[in-house]
C-alpha cells in the first residue's frame, strides 16, 4: 500500500508540475520542437496590465491585419501555443474563428496567395502564412513550420511536445504565460522584458541554456526565469550583468517619481554554480507607473551624492 501511495504521489506531482495546455494544441506541435511558449489569452485579457499595455501601444499593423483577414488575436483567441523547431516558428491558437472563415470565403485578400496543403488551405505572403482549420482552431507562422504542424495534426504521433514538457520541474499550472526551451534562449532574447526602456536584456537571455519561465499578471507581475549558463564563470557574469541593468534602471527613474524605484527593487537574481534565476514581483499599484516609464524616453540619471 505504501508503495502504491508513493507512485500516486510521484505521478500527481509530475502532472501538476506541468503547464496547462489545450490538448488539441499540444497535438499540433511539430516534431523536433526546441521551445514552447504558452499563453492563456482569455485570462490575460482580463488583467489590468494587459489593458494598460494594449492601450499604450500603436497597433496599426494589427488593426490592418484584422481588417484584411477577419482574424483579430485580441478578440478571437482563447489560448496560444508558440513552437520553435528546425522548420521555423509557428503559433497555434484555440478560440472562435467563425468570423474569419466567413471573411476568407467572401473576400479576395490583396497580396495573399492561397495554396492547398493536404486538406487545408494556407493563406500566405512571402515566407509566412496562416490556416484556419475549423471554427475553433488556427495556426500561423513560417510556411515550413506551419505545414509541419498541419502534418502532425493529421497524421503524426502527437508526442512532439512531451520531451520539452518532461523537463519542466517548477511551472505553476495556473501561470497565464509560460515557456520552456532547450539550447540557447530564443523567445526571451527576441522579446525581452522592458524592451522599450532602453535597457537591453536580450544579451542576457540569449546566453541562457535550457531555460523555463512563468508569469502571472492577475495581481501585478509575478514572474521568474530559470536557466543554465555554459560555465559557472558565465553564470556569475550573467548575475552581475542583471544587477548592473537593474542599477541602471534605478538611475533612469526621474527624481520626482522615487516610488518607481520599487519597480527595480522588485527584480532579483540568484546564482548557484551554472544555474541562474531571475525573479520579479511588482505590485499592482506600480503597474500604471511602470508602463508609463517603459514607454517614455528615459530621463536623465539621478544625481548621486
Amino acid at each position: 500500500m505504501r508503495r502504491e501511495l508513493l507512485v500516486f504521489v510521484a505521478f500527481t506531482s509530475a502532472v501538476f508540475a506541468q503547464p496547462r495546455i489545450d490538448n488539441v494544441l499540444g497535438r499540433m506541435v511539430p516534431p523536433g520542437a526546441t521551445s514552447l511558449v504558452g499563453g492563456h489569452m482569455d485570462q490575460i485579457r482580463q488583467t489590468e496590465i494587459y489593458k494598460r499595455m494594449l492601450a499604450a501601444q500603436s497597433l496599426g499593423q494589427l488593426d490592418q491585419f484584422a481588417s484584411d483577414t477577419g482574424f483579430d488575436p485580441r478578440r478571437d483567441v482563447r489560448e496560444l501555443l508558440y513552437a520553435t523547431g528546425p522548420q521555423g516558428s509557428v503559433m497555434l491558437a484555440r478560440g472562435t474563428f467563425l468570423n474569419t472563415i466567413s471573411h476568407l470565403n467572401s473576400a479576395a485578400l490583396k497580396n495573399v496567395t492561397k495554396t492547398r496543403h493536404g486538406k487545408y488551405d494556407i493563406w500566405g505572403q512571402g515566407g509566412n502564412g496562416f490556416c484556419i482549420l475549423d471554427s475553433t482552431l488556427a495556426a500561423a507562422g513560417e510556411i515550413p513550420a506551419l505545414e509541419a504542424a498541419l502534418d502532425e495534426w493529421t497524421s503524426g504521433t502527437h508526442t512532439a511536445a512531451q520531451p520539452l514538457l518532461a523537463r519542466v520541474a517548477g511551472i505553476n499550472p495556473q501561470s497565464q504565460l509560460w515557456g520552456i526551451s532547450i539550447g540557447t534562449g530564443n523567445f526571451l532574447a527576441d522579446h525581452p522584458p522592458a524592451a522599450n526602456s532602453g535597457l537591453d536584456f536580450s544579451k542576457i537571455f540569449s546566453s541562457l541554456h535550457d531555460y523555463w519561465f512563468q508569469a502571472d499578471f492577475s495581481a501585478g507581475i509575478r514572474a521568474e526565469v530559470h536557466g543554465t549558463a555554459g560555465t559557472e564563470k558565465e553564470a556569475m557574469g550573467l548575475r552581475d550583468a542583471v544587477r548592473g541593468l537593474v542599477g541602471l534602471g534605478r538611475l533612469n527613474v526621474p527624481e520626482n517619481q522615487p516610488e518607481l524605484l520599487k519597480v527595480w527593487d522588485a527584480i532579483t537574481v540568484d546564482q548557484q554554480g551554472r544555474s541562474i534565476s531571475l525573479h520579479a514581483d511588482i505590485a499592482q499599484d506600480l503597474i500604471d507607473r511602470m508602463v508609463q516609464m517603459l514607454n517614455a524616453v528615459p530621463a536623465g540619471p539621478r544625481q548621486i551624492l
